[in-house]
């Protein structure tokens, strides 16, 4: 390995280089370098990039998840629970029930417990995909909302399926109430392990006393000891990590301090930039390797492509289809429930349908498929590989470059679920105001305001941007103390207002954390 050092090293460069390339032309950055290894995997001599599969699961999947649940909103998870819910659980099950009944009957050799493994494995859709590829266009936030609260549940479901349809290739046999048990336990058991080992995490860091360094280092292990504990419990280690870290996300402001939240974000969003990078960068470098196999296993060429390209278009198909049906579903029940939209409309489930980019935990998948089957090679792993590689390609390609064309040329109306930003804004700035000048009534001096305060006082009746921090001690107390006044109030607005958005709120709450290291600085 160490031979390779410099390679390794030259692909991290070329990570950055080419999501800076595609930050320039305006392409999704997975797409391109997707591509990138694509071409680099035909360069003679370059060394194999080769990672242990039953070590894929580990190195990948728990930060991945842990930082999309961290970044995601409860509020919207909650909000848009029914669709997230049908799009999480019952569009993979059914996804993986078409992948499996159509390569069962079109693939020679291809078992139906094999075509459930193929359906678990490319059944979810990829939210870092989705995710890249948004930014580059405007979206409501009912689009994002939905898209992000799908990726993570989508990713236990599609590998609870996975995992049984494993154990019916290995075992042979599928006993159904065997397998009932221990998927309610795999549910129940990993939610329960994860917000406990979050509990146990929040607890420890908010009694004992720790710094930015400790309590990044604890935020870096957090994911992998939650997803290492479920696994060996025998529960679902995704479904653990999402829903302890959606636990320590949504208590965040208990545990940690200001340092510790702006120190840990920026540490975050490299290593999770760099983990992308190397996962997408993966994917093309694998195809060398995977085509190999396919010759070993004496399939040609031409018929795996057209293997692939049959169930990529399952997929496709199979997912607008479902959210149509969604939309039938949903104004079948506003007859009976008020919450239900009435008009969900016609141009929400083709972006929704559409939006359906394969990436990160369809190669994880694959690639922890075992090499070997009790001494004997896995059957059809390489097919399934190579079917994979394609789908992840197919899709990114196809629907991640026409995605943005499809959202601007269907021209997706503002659904309104949240106050306009500049009116969030102003409201939440007259609610800090007014809580500010409140706590210095009943905890200052009015009569004997220094001129510090004074010219704050003045800021927050007049909403005025005042730059002058230098502050004397006692002043630097009550300034403190007011900004968590400030913390608190907006975290009382987002639970009780829902037509406010949370990400507006995060950004008032990232500024008061600013607002309270520049302080230290003083």
């Amino acid at each position: 390995m160490i031979e390779d050092f410099s390679f390794y090293l030259a692909l991290v460069v070329l990570i950055v280089f080419l999501i800076m390339l595609s930050n320039k032309i305006k392409l999704a950055y997975p797409i391109l370098l997707v591509i990138a290894g694509l071409i680099i995997s035909f360069i003679p001599g370059v060394p194999v990039l080769k990672i242990e599969p039953e070590l894929i699961f580990i190195i990948f999947l728990p930060p991945l998840l842990y930082d999309a649940a961290w970044l995601n909103s409860w509020k919207e998870l909650w909000h848009w629970r029914r669709i997230i819910g049908s799009f999480a659980f019952v569009v993979v099950f059914l996804t993986a029930v078409s992948v499996a009944l159509v390569a069962n009957f079109f693939i020679p050799g291809f078992t139906l417990a094999l075509g459930f493994l193929l359906g678990g494995i490319v059944s979810p859709p990829d939210a870092v995909s989705a995710g890249a590829i948004l930014k580059f266009v405007k979206v409501p936030k009912r689009i994002s909302s939905i898209l992000e609260g799908e990726s993570l549940l989508n990713d236990a479901s599609s590998l609870i399926i996975f995992r049984f349809a494993l154990i019916a290739v290995v075992t042979g046999q599928f006993v159904w109430y065997e397998a009932t048990l221990s998927f309610i336990w795999m549910v129940i058991g990993g939610v329960g392990i994860g917000v406990l080992i979050g509990v146990i995490f929040c607890k420890t860091q908010k009694f004992l006393p720790t710094d930015a360094n400790m309590d990044i280092i604890l935020s870096l292990v957090t994911p992998y000891i939650i997803y290492i504990t479920a696994e060996e419990s025998h529960a679902s280690g995704i479904l653990a990590v999402v829903s302890g870290s959606l636990y320590l996300s949504y208590n965040r402001h208990h545990f940690l301090g200001s340092s510790s939240r702006l120190r840990a974000e920026t540490v975050w969003q490299s290593f999770i930039f760099l983990l992308n990078g190397l996962v997408f960068l993966l994917i093309g470098l694998d195809l060398p390797e995977i085509t190999s196999g396919l010759k070993q296993e004496g399939i040609s060429f031409f018929d795996a492509t057209l293997f692939a390209f049959l169930i990529t278009l399952v997929l496709m198909l199979g997912r607008m289809l479902v959210a149509y049906g969604a939309v039938i579903v949903t104004k079948i029940a506003s007859l009976f429930i008020t919450v239900a939209d009435k008009n969900p409309g016609n141009r929400l489930p083709f972006v929704l349908g559409w939006a359906g980019m394969r990436g990160v935990v369809s190669l994880a998948t694959t690639l922890s498929i075992p090499v070997t089957l009790d001494g004997s090679p896995f059957p059809h792993r390489n097919l399934i590989l190579y079917i994979t590689f394609i789908v992840i390609l197919a899709t990114l390609v196809l629907q991640g470059t026409t995605l943005p064309f499809v959202i601007k040329k269907l021209r997706i109306p503002n659904f309104q679920d949240h106050l306009p930003k500049a009116e969030t804004e102003r409201f939440l700035r007259k609610e800090l105001a007014k809580a500010s000048l409140e706590y210095l009534k009943l905890n200052g001096r009015e009569s004997e305001y220094s001129i510090h305060l004074q010219k704050w006082v003045s800021e927050w009746e007049f909403d005025i941007d005042f730059k002058d921090k230098s502050i004397l001690p006692d002043d630097y107390i009550l300034y403190k103390n007011i900004l968590e006044e400030q913390r608190q109030i907006l975290l009382k607005i987002n639970r009780s207002k829902e037509l406010v958005d949370e990400e507006i709120i995060r950004r008032f709450l990232h500024k008061i954390d600013l607002e309270e290291e520049n302080l230290k600085q003083e």
